[in-house]
């Protein structure tokens, strides 16, 4: 599917937040995608997957989660320590929630958007986003699949908030992520019969899904592409599903 991007100003309460939108050329609505980016900010490799992903019929909104800090806001995969220092100065939930909102709110009121059709993705820090927001914007959104989220125990608590189909992926050599924390997740939504998907990947560490990076697992990120656009298509295609089984 040809898809056409630009450079999109979205308006917060501390100002206007860069973004990239993607979207498809063909005519019509469409449902509607959030990408929240990796602590490294928003890099030429989150653009692209914005486009992957649009290319698969979604209109995309990547918000600039660190524009505060414009203009050296972005990092190379060696700069892990300044990536960090950058990330841990915002306030997760409360500016960036905002920030997500305001994203949230510009794509509701696309006239090419189904603004009840809108899922939220990310990777690394734009992971631990997504579930954040699983748990705050729950009436907002219809999916919500983070890929190697850091999960707070506040947000862990939060769980019960959220309303969603939610798909988490993470490796199960993730050295910022143990085993038993990711076990801890998935007790968690057991416990509370949330509707959720959890895969871990063998051998794949934090960021495979990144080929930029020296953790890049291609298995995996063959796999959870397939996994993420499934499910998206379920989740966000609802009308279109139930008039196919209809037509059949």
């Amino acid at each position: 599917m040809q898809v056409k991007s630009a450079q999109i100003e979205i308006a917060t309460p501390d100002g206007e937040m860069p973004a990239f939108l993607s979207s498809p050329i063909a005519d019509g609505r469409k449902p509607g995608i959030i990408l929240l980016m990796e602590a490294f900010g928003l890099t030429q490799h989150i653009k692209d997957v914005a486009v992957r992903i649009a290319q698969e019929g979604y209109v995309v909104v990547t918000p600039d989660l660190y524009y505060r800090s414009l203009p050296n806001n972005k990092f190379g995969y060696d700069e892990v320590e300044s990536a960090r220092t950058i990330m841990y100065g915002l306030d997760f939930d409360k500016t960036v929630a905002e920030d997500i909102k305001a994203a949230l709110d510009y794509i509701k009121s696309r006239s090419d958007v189904y603004s009840d059709r809108i899922g939220v993705t990310g990777f690394c820090f734009g992971g631990s986003m997504t579930f954040s927001t699983a748990t705050k914007l729950s009436a907002e959104i219809a999916a919500a699949a983070p890929f190697y989220a850091v999960v707070l125990d506040e947000w862990l608590e939060d769980v019960t908030e959220i309303t969603v189909p939610i798909y988490l992926f993470f490796g199960d050599k993730d050295s910022f992520i143990p085993s038993n924390r990711v076990k801890q997740i998935e007790s968690r939504f057991q416990e509370l019969n949330k509707e959720y998907k959890l895969k871990v990947y063998p051998d794949a560490e934090h960021g495979f899904f990144c080929h930029e990076r020296s953790t890049y697992n291609r298995l995996a990120t063959e796999d959870s592409w397939r996994e993420l656009t499934s499910f998206f298509r379920t989740h966000l295609h609802k009308s279109e599903n139930s008039l196919s089984e209809i037509n059949n």
